[in-house]
């Protein structure tokens, strides 16, 4: 830019541009490698999220013979061509290193992922920026104790917090302990208030959409859904219209989903949860036929993605791209094939940029 453009003219421009082309223009000067390095402008240019490109990371886990576990990825960008056109994300070392890692957030173009020390065996967590190709390790994550039966993993949330652009990780343990990680800190913090006020079962990871975790939940009596406000730190228990009773959650663009599945398993319907001033009403927006088939994840245009079990059951699932016009599904290639499939959606951003702790690859 020249010269004679005013410096807050540049930085308005500079705002509205793509994140790889701000990680560039850091070489141009150190008056602009401060200014796209603040945290000011990190925080101004995600407002400009919809301008950004907008990715879907399939992720999946792989065992080869007489090895452990692999993580691999594949990521599309979630346009108006998708599934067009994909690539391979190169993972960070933190995450390579984990044991059985597994994504618990994606919030404003961060992901989390949680695993185990492979050595220690303590619980550890990357937040990983793929957009910009930088992570930081959360180590000594906690656990349940080693009494507990070892299915019994804690409940996680992640979420970045609207206000302070803070990056948080919230572990619900099976004892009520409630924990939540602030990045700026580098410390966990015991919640003792705003706390539910029953005994509830979590899932095992969160939704996080408009600066809420939300988890789906258990009491003595019903289900219904636990939501925290990353914010102010504050629980509040939803519930949903009686008639749901096999769901899990999803978010759908900007809205939660719920993801209602018939006794059988037999079709699929797709609610949306609306707000109307502090009361919320669940919406139901379609349902669809799906007898060997589950929803894991949509695209930003509300796109279908589902796993898609042969009517043999001899093959391993398939992910597909359901059309909801024609009704045909669109195989995603994945290679090697698996049991399970994760979908996760992240927008580019700048986040992590300026953390002297990041490690680059």
């Amino acid at each position: 830019m020249s010269d004679h453009i005013p410096f807050h003219i540049q930085e308005e421009i500079m705002k509205r541009l793509l994140v790889k082309s701000l990680v560039q223009f850091r070489s141009v000067s150190k008056t602009w490698k401060s200014l796209i390095d603040s945290s000011d402008f990190i925080a101004a240019h995600s407002l400009h999220c919809h301008t950004q490109p907008h990715h879907l990371l399939v992720s999946y886990e792989y065992q080869p013979i007489d090895e452990d576990y692999v993580l691999f990825s594949k990521c599309y960008i979630d346009d108006d061509n998708f599934p067009q056109p994909m690539s391979v994300p190169t993972l960070p070392q933190s995450i390579k290193q984990l044991f059985l890692p597994r994504v618990i957030g994606s919030s404003r173009g961060l992901l989390c992922l949680y695993g185990s020390d492979p050595d220690s065996k303590a619980g550890m967590a990357v937040i990983w920026n793929p957009s910009i190709r930088k992570s930081i390790v959360v180590a000594d994550v906690p656990r349940e104790p080693f009494f507990v039966d070892v299915l019994g993993e804690p409940s996680f949330g992640f979420g970045v917090c609207p206000v302070t652009s803070d990056p948080k990780i919230v572990v619900i343990t099976q004892f009520c302990e409630y924990m939540v990680y602030t990045l700026s800190s580098g410390k966990w913090t015991s919640l003792s208030k705003n706390l539910p006020t029953i005994r509830i079962g979590l899932s095992f990871s969160a939704v996080v959409t408009g600066g809420f975790l939300y988890w789906s939940a258990r009491s003595e009596d019903h289900k219904l859904i636990t939501s925290f406000d990353v914010t102010n730190e504050s629980f509040e228990v939803i519930d949903h219209p009686d008639s749901i009773a096999h769901y899990c959650l999803s978010k759908l663009g900007e809205s939660l989903a719920l993801l209602q599945y018939g006794e059988a398993y037999n079709f699929s319907t797709v609610w949306i949860m609306e707000h109307h001033g502090s009361q919320r009403s669940f919406t139901k927006l379609f349902t669809i036929k799906t007898p060997h088939e589950s929803i894991v994840g949509f695209s930003k245009n509300g796109i279908p993605i589902m796993q898609v079990t042969d009517d043999d059951d001899e093959h391993l699932p398939k992910l597909v791209v359901y059309e909801p016009h024609s009704e045909h599904n669109n195989v995603l290639e994945i290679c090697p094939p698996v049991n399970f499939y994760f979908v996760d959606s992240y927008m580019e951003t700048l986040f992590l940029l300026g953390w002297s702790d990041c490690s680059s690859y």
